[in-house]
């Protein structure tokens, strides 16, 4: 199975968890933009994925959260949780260098994306007051 560019952006939460481009915007009253994805990595791949995904993420301006997470009843899935302080900082970080090499990295490694969902987040703990 060939996965380019654009599915593995639609998989990947930093890297665009559902297509950004193809779901629709929304925004919370505070502004803040999220997404939940989940990727499924070929068998005996998902911690190697996992650690491509993990390294990726630091730095990336606008992100409030990034959190990445097994599936308790598939061992090669991944759910990814992202909140941004808005949709324009997602798509900034695509063009970040070092989630240009995640993406290359990373991208053998997926088998297959479940489709993505966006989201309005209103707060939570550490999200309380961003976007305000």
């Amino acid at each position: 199975m060939h996965i380019g560019r654009r599915e593995f952006l639609a998989g990947a939460a930093a890297f665009a968890v559902a297509g950004p481009s193809s779901l629709p915007s929304r925004r919370s009253a505070a502004g803040m933009y999220g997404l939940i994805g989940k990727m499924t990595a070929k068998p005996g791949e998902r911690d190697a994925l996992i650690a491509i995904l993990l390294e990726g993420v630091s730095g990336m301006p606008g992100c409030l959260s990034y959190v990445v997470a097994t599936d308790p009843a598939d061992a090669d899935a991944i759910w990814i949780t992202e909140v941004w302080v808005d949709q324009a900082s997602h798509q900034a970080s695509l063009a970040m260098p070092s989630v240009r090499a995640a993406i290359a990295k990373g991208r053998p490694l997926i088998a297959a994306f479940a489709p993505g969902t966006v989201t309005a987040p209103v707060g939570g703990h550490g999200l309380a007051t961003a976007g305000r």
